[in-house]
């Protein structure tokens, strides 16, 4: 299956970035896009996602919705999409697990473009959506950070740092980011399925988890609404330094 631009979704979509995915937000009469349409999502399970990435790098994890409720160890409400994330300089490895047989797209900026097989991923972006030829639909949102191996980088303030492993658990040998991770990314514009991960989270959430939260919140968001619902009885420092 051949893709072309949806009728009028030229003039049809701008993407936003909220909980780290890519959402319909408003018209822009100059946005580029390439692929399905942006409603036309069948997305993979995390199951799937393992298996597909299964030769490929071992720092990618399950963010988002998902990944609460990977932690959970139940699912807790419908997911529209699957968002994973990865070391940048990891794109590469995952990049070969998935072509040539699924497409992938820079995307972001109202746009979404094609990436030709030998073309370097934009600098500019950090979104990589992944297309199936063979359904015409969208199966994975990929975000780049920064960080490596060993450490964890919170992309919107890179002072919040963390050991990986500290960050990354594993529910049936799928790598997901523990809660106050995937919390920290949803609270910057936090709709009503952000807040009920919240409030599913936080009876199981440890106090240390609390506390890291709320201390990136502080940094981040200071004065943000979650932060009572917190109530850490200490805020350690969120930059770890080496420390592993």
């Amino acid at each position: 299956m051949q893709f072309s631009s949806p009728p009028g979704r030229q003039v049809a979509a701008t993407l936003v970035e909220s909980s780290g995915s890519a959402i319909l937000n408003a018209p822009n009469a100059n946005s580029r896009w390439e692929g399905p349409a942006l409603e036309d999502w069948a997305p993979w399970s995390p199951a799937q996602v393992a298996a597909v990435l299964q030769h490929s790098t071992p720092t990618w994890c399950v963010v988002g919705g998902w990944a609460i409720d990977l932690w959970l160890g139940r699912r807790t409400r419908d997911h529209s999409d699957i968002e994973i994330a990865a070391p940048r300089n990891d794109f590469g490895s995952l990049r070969r697990a998935l072509e040539p047989r699924y497409r992938l797209y820079a995307a972001g900026a109202g746009e979404t473009s094609a990436l030709g097989i030998y073309e370097e991923f934009p600098s500019s972006r950090h979104q990589c959506w992944v297309a199936d030829p063979a359904s015409g639909k969208w199966r994975l949102d990929l975000m780049l950070e920064p960080g490596d191996s060993r450490r964890w980088v919170f992309r919107r303030d890179e002072r919040i740092q963390q050991p990986r492993s500290r960050m990354i658990d594993r529910s049936g040998g799928i790598p997901f980011l523990r809660p106050e991770g995937v919390l920290l990314y949803k609270a910057r514009s936090p709709r009503a399925k952000d807040q009920a991960d919240l409030e599913a989270c936080l009876p199981g959430l440890p106090p240390a988890s609390r506390s890291w939260l709320a201390a990136s919140l502080s940094m981040t968001h200071p004065g943000h609404r979650w932060l009572e619902l917190l109530q850490p009885e200490a805020r350690p420092t969120v930059n770890q330094g080496n420390a592993e």
